[in-house]
């Protein structure tokens, strides 16, 4: 199929994908509709590498260059404990994100990052 977007022609051949009807499903306004399932499912794609003002991170939650991961809470805490525990998680990560801030306005001015 030929497009243009922009002024810029290509061609695009969509995927086909394979499905198996399982039978009709109902009628709406008449017309019989039907259930279609995939013979081969869709592979994921891995994560992406992201990077922003120089930190990378992924969407799944990892940040790469500190090897830091979100933490995993266990099912055996009750449940005050679990709040617990993502209460100072939430805490951890704002106060990472306000030294970071503090080291790059720290760098703008001039002065030496604190640590």
């Amino acid at each position: 199929m030929k497009l243009t977007y922009r002024g810029v022609k290509y061609d695009y051949n969509p995927p086909t994908v394979e499905t198996v009807e399982r039978g009709v499903g109902g009628k709406y306004r008449g017309l019989d509709w039907r259930f279609r399932n995939l013979k081969k499912p869709p592979v994921l794609q891995p994560a992406a590498d992201l990077k922003y003002r120089g930190v990378h991170y992924q969407i799944p939650g990892v940040v790469v260059n500190n090897k830091l991961e979100q933490e995993k809470v266990p099912a055996l805490l009750s449940t005050a404990d679990k709040a617990r525990v993502l209460m100072l998680g939430n805490q951890r990560s704002r106060k990472n994100r306000q030294l970071a801030m503090l080291n790059r306005s720290a760098e703008e001015v001039g002065l030496t990052p604190a640590h």
